[in-house]
């Protein structure tokens, strides 16, 4: 009988089918994230699918952009219980990422800026890039 048609997986498998290395496994268990298991059979231990939907809560919240901290905040969260606490860890998360986004705006804005005047300086001049950056 085939295990992973059982939702029985070895750390391998459930890696796989998480679409993780098994040393992410590893370090989320290390880091608390995900429970090692009790089950074994004979030298494997066995993970379910809890583990797995754990597992893979834990990939889409990183690509979401939380930290493994605040991961392991929402993890703890209850779903019927706790959506006023979700809703606001994700809104804190948009301000974040808003403000990122003005920083790179910014960046790409005094870039280009100085792309144009180093387009538009003669070549004799020093390089307005070269210039920009050296200067305190």
């Amino acid at each position: 009988m085939d295990k992973e048609k059982t939702g029985e997986f070895t750390i391998g498998a459930l890696a796989r089918r998480a679409g993780v290395g098994v040393e992410t496994v590893r370090y989320y268990q290390r880091r608390g994230l995900l429970a090692e298991p009790q089950q074994t059979r004979g030298a494997y231990r066995v993970y379910g699918e809890a583990e797995l939907a754990r597992l893979r809560a834990i990939r889409r919240a990183q690509q979401l952009g939380f930290s493994l901290e605040e991961i392991d905040g929402l993890l703890a969260l209850n779903a019927d219980r706790d959506r006023e606490h979700a809703r606001e860890a994700a809104q804190a998360k948009i301000a974040l990422i808003d403000s990122r986004i003005r920083q790179l705006e910014e960046m790409r804005d005094a870039l280009a800026e100085l792309v144009d005047c180093c387009r538009h300086t003669s070549a004799p001049s020093p390089c307005p890039i070269l210039r920009a950056l050296s200067n305190d």
